[in-house]
């Protein structure tokens, strides 16, 4: 329902000189007086639904500027059509806020009203993986975790910008987290180039989520830069764990990966350092394991959320180089996990090949989508154009 504002135009006034009173008063008895401006505002009163447009409509002539501004002053951005008779936001009204609408027509008229949204009934937020301020390996993802779940999945997309100091390639995927929410990550079309500075932009507030999902209260960014171009491979047939570094080869260690055969079995693929977790409780019993297991581990950095890592087995040390027998992690001695920890960034590549792995985990268990090649995980995106189900 749109709401019509009319006020009065200023007195007019005209001064002429010389005038001996013989004028034509004719003229000025048929000079009409201008007509109020009037605009219509298509959110009116004091609860309106959140989460659309504001578009402001002038009845006669053409708009010359509209300020839409909420009560801590902030403008909502728009622009007037090509026609001169309509100005739409650029973003969406938020929950719980109260805005005034202020017109200015090109015969200096104006014309002000009001309108308040109400708040949301459920709000959705984001979890970002990379805090401002990062240094990151080559193939971190952005990724965003969603609370609730997020079926306007086009709509929330188009609020992401990312902005990179070479113009990297890249390109969104929608893809279910391991914890089931969904999420949805950014990923350039090949690794990172070290050195790239990279912003990520999240004009979410005001976005409609869709059904079960809830309105976005805030915006949401973060800055981070790519670090050194350190990359990581495990080979389950030699036992090995080579590191390089800008494409030189830096460092063999022996290692020993998770036994063939069955869930003991190491995940395999392309995998990204997602945390440097230190000394933690490395408990089988949470991961499906029975009481396998049940201690302290240092050096400790995830790769997938199931509970893969790169760590330090010191009570394993007879099988680096030689066998494969752990429950599912890469292991080493204490001495080269130290400095392998004190090295590595989180998002580096750790890629796991060779035989006797358990195949791929999933996308969601962890940073997968390496594993896709550029134009599978493309259509991943909501604006692909392609079918999506994610």
């Amino acid at each position: 329902m749109a709401g019509t504002v009319l006020l009065a135009a200023a007195a007019l006034t005209a001064c002429s000189g010389g005038s001996d009173g013989g004028g034509d008063d004719k003229g000025k008895a048929d000079a009409k007086p201008k007509a109020p401006m009037a605009v219509s505002v298509n959110l009116t009163g004091d609860q309106v639904k959140a989460g659309q447009p504001v578009t402001v409509t002038v009845a006669e002539g053409k708009l010359a500027q509209v300020k839409v501004t909420d009560a801590k002053g902030a403008e909502l951005p728009g622009k007037i059509a090509d026609d001169g008779r309509t100005w739409t936001s650029e973003r969406n009204a938020p929950a719980g806020a109260e805005y005034k609408v202020e017109a200015q027509d090109t015969q200096s008229q104006s014309a002000t009203t009001q309108f308040r949204t109400s708040a949301a009934d459920k709000v959705n937020k984001v979890s970002i993986n990379i805090s401002k301020g990062s240094t990151v390996g080559v193939a971190m993802p952005v990724s965003l975790v969603f609370d609730n779940p997020v079926t306007n999945k086009a709509e929330v997309e188009k609020q992401l910008k990312v902005t990179t100091s070479d113009n990297t390639e890249g390109s969104w995927g929608w893809i279910k987290d391991h914890s089931g929410n969904d999420r949805v990550d950014w990923r350039p079309k090949d690794y990172w180039k070290s050195g790239t500075d990279v912003k990520v932009e999240m004009k979410l507030n005001g976005v409609d989520s869709g059904k079960g999902g809830g309105m976005f209260a805030r915006d949401y960014s973060t800055e981070f830069k790519i670090g050194k171009d350190r990359r990581i491979q495990v080979s389950l047939d030699t036992k090995k764990m080579s590191v390089t570094q800008d494409g030189q080869a830096l460092k063999t260690i022996p290692v020993s990966a998770g036994t063939p055969g069955g869930k003991k079995a190491s995940w395999s693929g392309k995998m990204v350092i997602m945390s440097k977790e230190g000394t933690i409780r490395m408990d089988s019993q949470t991961v499906g394991l029975d009481n396998a297991y049940d201690k302290m581990v240092d050096y400790s950095m995830r790769l997938t959320w199931s509970g893969m890592y790169a760590h330090a087995a010191p009570w394993n040390s007879g099988n680096f180089g030689r066998v494969n027998s752990s429950s599912g992690c890469v292991g080493m001695s204490d001495a080269d996990a130290k400095d392998f920890f004190a090295q590595s960034q989180v998002g580096d590549p750790f890629e796991v090949v060779g035989e006797g792995s358990k195949g791929q985990a999933d996308i969601g268990n962890g940073y997968g989508e390496w594993n896709l090649g550029w134009d599978e995980w493309k259509t991943k995106s909501a604006l692909s154009g392609a079918p999506h189900n994610g």
